[in-house]
């Protein structure tokens, strides 16, 4: 959005609503505020956001402006004051001092965050959340407003006004009525410093010009000044005397001088960036500003050398700023006049890429393999990449356990930003059962069989039959019978399988007449396929062969009783292929006692 900003150097300032100061293209600034005069409120207490100050009114230090509309648009305004300065101000849309209404535009916060501006639209800052800006304007031609501002304090610098919206695009030159305003030298001029200004007195009839000046002592004539122009040449108050046959014309009009900024050159900024990165382009400031007083001149950056010298689409001091090289532009403005700016200087802001490392931290390799890769798989051609271990390439293949680590490199402009990661690789061994335990409770259903590993189990699963792989090596709740149980790697490095058998038996039982455990024989055989039970002695001597349907070994051979020892048995079935097996895992002795 377009903005037109115009204000003069020296006080002009009414205290009094039906004295206030015409506004025109050209704005004023004010010298600084003291007193209130008469009471424009009539003794109320408030008045929109405003209520009354210690000074017994609503106004403490007050000057009242007007101003006519002569286009349609939006329309807002900036006033510029000192940071450590706090200012109110009221819009009324009035004609008439006596009927203001209430205000359709009002702010009274106070200035704890040292806001340099004040107003209604967007603060030139670029702050967005400002509170101390109200919502635009939307005016039609002809309206009149009357515009107080107030300070608590009479010890002030004063303030600006600038005009802003983009009314002063459609209508750059005459957004607000100048028919307000009757003065043969028009309005008050603010002007830069180096800028030429005529004042123009021609006057129809006129039979002679005299120019005074007055830069604080009084007018003065101005030697050899009786041309219809003159060229001013420094800040004053200025009269021209225009005689005429028929009267004698007096029109003052002041004109004030800023001094135009000057931006120091600033050094390019290059650092590392991260996703999410916000640059402070605020620690720019004293760079740009150099030996200039921050508290005259506003820095404000731009992404195009016009948005610069518009002064428009200011970049946010936080700026979130993406990987890449970018120019910045810097515009310095003058706070007293902010048609005074210099727009000369810029920097570039490169923000290098800092490498991102994504590859597992945890790594293992297969004893069955041998090996593994380890690393960054899909690389950037625009890093470097260096292994702890003197590699340069962004994966490499290794067969030992240890802690390897990657560290990656983006170079640019002189610049590198890096970040390293290191990853652990450990062996896994290929899983083997070493033993089954198996706890018979009753032979129904609540059997335990635990799995026995060598080595580390902490990397293995387990499941039996059709069942889901679990970390725990207990299966409780078996049912007997032969089964499948399963060991498994986590890492992929192997499986194994292997058939057991649940079934029950006495380790002891003692043939002696006594009718407790008169025989030995195995619970659950009828639930293998042929199952046969074979008996031996400790030297290895066939003693008894049974299977499931007979009743058990009454520790005889051939009828003659054997004497008291422990004697060995095999337990074989049929499989699902029909191939005899012997059954594992079970403790293959028992003991006769008498």
């Amino acid at each position: 959005m377009f903005c037109l900003f115009w204000q003069f150097s020296h006080a002009q300032v009414s205290q009094e609503c039906v004295n206030a100061i015409p506004i025109c293209s050209n704005t004023p600034i004010n010298g600084g505020t003291n007193g209130f005069g008469a009471d424009d409120f009539n003794g109320a207490t408030s008045s929109g956001c405003l209520e009354q100050t210690l000074s017994g009114a609503i106004e403490s230090n007050s000057a009242w402006y007007r101003f006519r509309t002569s286009a349609s648009g939006q329309l807002g305004f900036n006033i510029g004051h000192n940071s450590n300065e706090d200012w109110d101000f009221a819009l009324y849309q009035a004609s008439d001092c006596s009927n203001l209404g209430e205000p359709i535009r009002c702010n009274f916060f106070d200035n704890s965050e040292n806001k340099s501006f004040i107003g209604v639209g967007e603060d030139p800052t670029g702050d967005e959340d400002s509170v101390h800006y109200e919502d635009w304007l939307d005016v039609n031609a002809g309206e009149d407003y009357y515009l107080f501002i107030n300070n608590f304090s009479n010890v002030n610098s004063g303030f600006s006004i600038q005009f802003t919206g983009d009314i002063w695009v459609t209508n750059p030159t005459d957004a607000l009525d100048c028919s307000i305003i009757n003065n043969l030298l028009g309005p008050p001029i603010a002007a830069c410093e180096n800028e030429t200004i005529i004042l123009d007195a021609t006057t129809s009839g006129a039979t002679g010009y005299e120019w005074y000046s007055d830069t604080g002592s009084g007018f003065q004539p101005i030697s050899g000044a009786t041309a219809p122009t003159y060229t001013v040449t420094g800040s004053a108050q200025y009269r021209v005397v225009v005689t005429t046959a028929m009267e004698t014309i007096i029109s003052d009009v002041q004109v004030g001088f800023t001094p135009v900024p000057v931006t120091a050159p600033v050094s390019d900024e290059i650092f590392c960036h991260i996703p999410d990165m916000m640059f402070d382009l605020a620690a720019k400031d004293a760079e740009a500003l150099g030996s200039q007083d921050p508290d005259d001149f506003v820095v404000s950056y731009h992404s195009s050398q016009t948005d610069a010298n518009l002064g428009i689409n200011p970049l946010q001091k936080q700026y979130a700023k993406n990987s890449g090289q970018e120019i910045i532009y810097i515009r310095t403005t003058s706070m007293a006049n902010p048609e005074c700016y210099d727009t000369s200087e810029s920097f570039v802001l490169d923000a290098i890429e800092t490498p991102e490392l994504t590859f597992s931290e945890e790594v293992v390799i297969c004893e069955s393999i041998g090996s593994v890769q380890i690393g960054e798989t899909i690389p950037n051609p625009g890093f470097t990449y260096q292994w702890s271990n003197g590699e340069q390439t962004p994966t490499i293949t290794v067969s030992e356990e240890g802690e390897y680590t990657l560290t990656a490199t983006n170079s640019s402009s002189g610049s590198s930003c890096e970040t390293s990661r290191t990853v652990t690789v450990s062996v896994s061994t290929v899983p083997s059962i070493a033993d089954v335990s198996i706890d018979v409770q009753d032979l129904r259903t609540n059997n335990i069989v635990t799995i026995i590993t060598e080595g580390d189990a902490t990397n293995l699963e387990y499941r039996m039959d059709d069942g889901a792989y679990q970390s725990s090596n207990v299966f409780e709740g078996v049912a007997p019978g032969n089964h499948k149980v399963y060991l498994r790697d986590i890492y992929g490095c192997g499986e194994v399988e292997d058939d057991i058998v649940v079934v029950g038996f006495l380790t002891t039982f003692s043939p002696n007449g006594d009718v407790l455990n008169e025989s030995w024989h195995i619970e659950g055989l009828s639930e293998l396929n042929s199952p046969i039970v074979t008996i031996y002695d400790r030297y290895g001597k066939l003693i008894k062969q049974m299977t499931e349907f007979d009743a058990g070994w009454d520790g005889s051979l051939n009828g003659q009783p054997l004497p008291s020892t422990d004697y060995w048995f095999k337990l074989s079935y049929m499989d699902e292929n029909g191939n005899r097996v012997n059954a594992k895992y079970l403790q293959s002795h028992f003991s006769l006692v008498r």
